[in-house]
């Protein structure tokens, strides 16, 4: 286990009953951020469940973050949160945080969403082509109806409007 842990699942393709098998090397920080990360977002649920309880959900956003600083390392997740583009969701995600700490979770809970959305909105996309590749889901998601909404909205979440800058 020194050098990484191999995962092994399966891809389904769109056509047929054909499945390739991808494999993924975590290394062992990278799996306890996964571990941090799971955590903190199951934290985070039961703290909204539990009518949002200030220090449940505040001690799930110290291990999301940390679980993200231990998957892609302190230099690349410094980049990733003071992007130019990306600061303004850095600061209301962070502000949603200080929010919780005060007391107030409900208000800091909005805002946190709010910095996640624009924070994480161009990987929206990317998880809407893995939830295409995935059996049920997929099919739903390729309906004609919804077909052209999942389009016109990953063009939204990655550039904000339908207007080309």
């Amino acid at each position: 286990l020194g050098r990484g842990f191999r995962v092994w699942f399966y891809e389904v393709l769109n056509f047929g009953d054909k499945r390739k098998m991808i494999s993924v090397n975590f290394t062992d920080t990278q799996k306890i951020g996964l571990g941090l990360v799971a955590f903190g977002l199951a934290l985070l649920m039961l703290g909204v469940m539990l009518f949002f309880d200030s220090g449940l959900l505040a001690i799930g956003n110290i291990l999301f973050i940390a679980g993200i600083f231990f998957i892609i390392g302190p230099h690349k997740t410094y980049n990733f949160f003071f992007q130019t583009h990306k600061l303004k969701g850095t600061l209301f995600f962070v502000g949603g945080m200080l929010i919780v700490l005060i007391g107030w979770p409900i208000i800091g809970m909005l805002v946190e969403i709010y910095g996640a959305f624009v924070l994480f909105r161009g990987l929206i996309p990317y998880a809407l082509l893995f939830l295409r590749r995935l059996p049920v889901i997929g099919h739903v998601l390729n309906l004609p109806g919804l077909r052209s909404v999942r389009t016109n909205t990953s063009f939204i979440f990655c550039y904000g409007s339908f207007s080309r800058r």
